[in-house]
């Protein structure tokens, strides 16, 4: 049996995405040079990532990834070395596009997850979750509508958090009797 041809594997899993959440990007429209510009208006489309020294690498390939085969922009938040840096200032500033509006969804990673889900979780109306397999990825989408995504770089694998990234973009919100819940984890950061 022959591999499959890359550019066909990437073409239906783009048309896959496009049923799934509507047109992306034409195609050979990749990313341009460097950071990506910070989205001015809301776009359905648009991902926020950040990561501190730990995550640095594996936010490196998930950049490319959610670019390349998902056809997602990327708004890249940093770190940009494997320098040591803070995981709450990468992880809040993530979040903080998510809550304004200006991304969709957003990505973090440091070495275990946890720190920045915790961080992220702080700035009010982000619902971040840590996921460690395909069950974890669902289930914060269809039943917490969580908008940011947490990884861990030693806890993952690159494949898996690929996967991972792809269930998160592409599954929806399954509403209904999990909206009401939803309600109810906003309002304990009102005080209620």
């Amino acid at each position: 049996m022959s591999s499959p041809d890359e550019r066909e594997v990437r073409r239906l899993v783009r048309e896959a995405v496009d049923r799934a959440l509507g047109p992306g990007p034409a195609p050979g429209a990749g990313p341009p040079p460097g950071p990506a510009p910070r989205p001015s208006a809301p776009a359905a489309r648009w991902v926020a990532i950040g990561s501190d020294h730990g995550g640095y690498e594996l936010k490196e390939v998930l950049r490319r990834a959610i670019a390349d085969e998902l056809g997602w922009e990327v708004l890249d938040c940093g770190t940009h070395s494997t320098a040591a840096v803070d995981y709450p200032d990468y992880a809040a500033a993530v979040a903080r596009e998510v809550a304004s509006g200006r991304c969709t969804r957003g990505i973090v990673v440091d070495a275990a997850g946890i720190g920045s889900t915790m961080a992220a979780n702080k700035i009010a109306g982000v619902r971040c979750a840590l996921c460690h397999d395909d069950a974890t990825a669902r289930n914060a989408r269809e039943h917490n509508d969580a908008n940011v995504l947490a990884l861990g770089a030693r806890v993952v694998n690159r494949g898996l958090a690929i996967r991972l990234v792809r269930l998160f973009l592409t599954t929806p919100f399954g509403g209904g009797r999990h909206e009401r819940r939803v309600q109810k984890i906003m309002a304990l950061e009102r005080g209620r």
